[in-house]
């Protein structure tokens, strides 16, 4: 079952409504990560206290998983999807995917102005190479990010200062796990 459906399954059993404490602790539960240690303003119980009041206290996953989304930029949706993906995600300070098998780390920051991306130890003993497949390399420096050979990570930072697009985001998982899938071929 994956994640988004476990967090389903759970509020549909809360039909007599939820708290902010409850939900954040169903979040965590599922996802692994904590929503009280985002350095944001107003802060993720205020957030959901509101939504849960203007709800009436009887919400759908969908709906918890947007309200997150519009206003932290964590996208559980997609964290559910790339659960078996082998990438580890570290962004808004904490690890929000992590597997021993993970192939490759995407590490943003909390603002999500930069990403960097490099093999994992998994990945670096498995094929002989702590250097990102030559595809992978490609793939990412035609979207503009500066790869260092000597440590093998390749990195972004958004020449505006902004948040980079969900677009760019989006182009660079796939390319991430256009590498994946082959590098996973002569595992």
């Amino acid at each position: 079952m994956t994640k988004t459906a476990q967090m389903d399954k759970l509020l549909d059993a809360c039909k007599e409504g939820i708290s902010s404490s409850e939900l954040i602790a169903i979040i965590q539960g599922i996802f692994n990560f904590d929503l009280e240690t985002l350095q944001v303003s107003p802060l993720p119980r205020e957030v959901l206290d509101a939504f849960l009041q203007q709800a009436a206290g009887s919400v759908t996953g969908p709906e918890v998983r947007r309200v997150i989304n519009e206003n932290f930029a964590i996208n559980l949706d997609a964290l559910s999807a790339l659960e078996q993906a082998r990438i580890s995600l570290y962004s808004k300070g904490q690890w929000m995917l992590r597997h021993e098998w993970d192939l490759f780390v995407v590490h943003t920051g909390t603002d999500d102005v930069g990403v960097s991306i490099y093999p994992t130890t998994y990945y670096a003993e498995h094929t002989g190479t702590a250097q990102l497949p030559q595809e992978l390399l490609e793939a990412l420096t035609d979207q503009g990010f500066t790869c260092d050979a000597e440590s093998g990570i390749c990195s972004y930072t958004s020449p505006r200062g902004e948040p980079v697009p969900d677009a760019f985001k989006g182009q660079t998982m796939k390319a991430v796990m256009s590498a994946i899938r082959t590098v996973s071929a002569r595992l």
